[in-house]
């Protein structure tokens, strides 16, 4: 299993091209894991998904999480799928390597297989230009167990001053504690695609959101009205092409 992740980052490699390694100074880690740890990178990252990607007009000031794979798991097997369209940005763009869990249904509950993935998670972390990793995982109630001890394994698999990120839905930062001891230095709540409960949640994060791992970050998206409320790094989302225009949008939801 591992070879052929290896084999998926020779082909991620050629797909993330015209970048350089960024400073190392971005780089910082406290050992349990902690949001100010990230406050280096930069106020704004897009998300970049799966579609060809040309962000070279973007400036060192904002960076790009970009979806490097997508691991499908089950409960007896994972399988990794390589990012398979280009990103084009220029050398110094800070940049997060963005590994999204689909799981349908049961999620492996052996060591082993969470090793496993953990380790291919973490080999992200040496493609070209990148200064952390990012996971996207959209875990219900009964996979939580499970997706908590990935995360402590992917934590151990990182080179040391890696920081690891981490998608949240917005409930996990005000209805429970879950997060409160997971080795990660931010999660970013997903402010968008919230159904129902959207506009109580956002009221609540116009305040002060409940888990301290969520506090300062807020993930957005361009075809929404942006979150009320102060944060130090604004994640965006865009369901149509990155244009000139639409970094221009990106750039104002970010708090002066």
């Amino acid at each position: 299993m591992l070879s052929s992740v290896r084999r998926i980052l020779l082909v991620l490699a050629t797909i993330v091209i015209a970048i350089s390694m960024p400073l190392a100074s971005l780089r910082t880690h406290s050992p349990r894991g902690s949001a100010a740890t990230t406050t280096r990178l930069p106020a704004l990252m897009l998300w970049a998904w799966e579609r060809p990607v040309d962000l070279r007009q973007l400036g060192p000031d904002a960076g790009v999480a970009f979806l490097a794979q997508t691991i499908t798991v089950s409960p007896d097997a994972f399988v990794p799928s390589p990012r398979r369209q280009p990103l084009l940005v220029n050398p110094g763009t800070p940049l997060i390597a963005v590994t999204r869990i689909d799981a349908p249904g049961q999620v492996p509950s052996s060591a082993r297989r969470i090793d496993e993935m953990a380790r291919a998670i973490a080999m992200t972390s040496s493609l070209p230009g990148t200064l952390a990793i990012q996971i996207d995982f959209d875990a219900t109630r009964s996979q939580r167990e499970m997706y908590r001890r990935l995360l402590f394994a992917v934590r151990a698999a990182l080179p040391h001053g890696m920081p690891l990120s981490m998608t949240a839905l917005a409930s996990w930062c005000t209805d429970d504690d879950w997060l409160d001891d997971l080795p990660i230095d931010e999660a970013v709540p997903m402010l968008f695609r919230m159904g129902p409960a959207e506009g109580s949640m956002r009221s609540v994060f116009a305040r002060r959101p409940h888990a301290p791992a969520c506090r300062g970050v807020v993930g957005t998206s361009l075809d929404e009205a942006p979150p009320q409320g102060v944060a130090n790094r604004t994640y965006v989302f865009n369901p149509e092409p990155w244009t000139e225009a639409a970094i221009g949008a990106a750039r104002r939801r970010v708090t002066p």
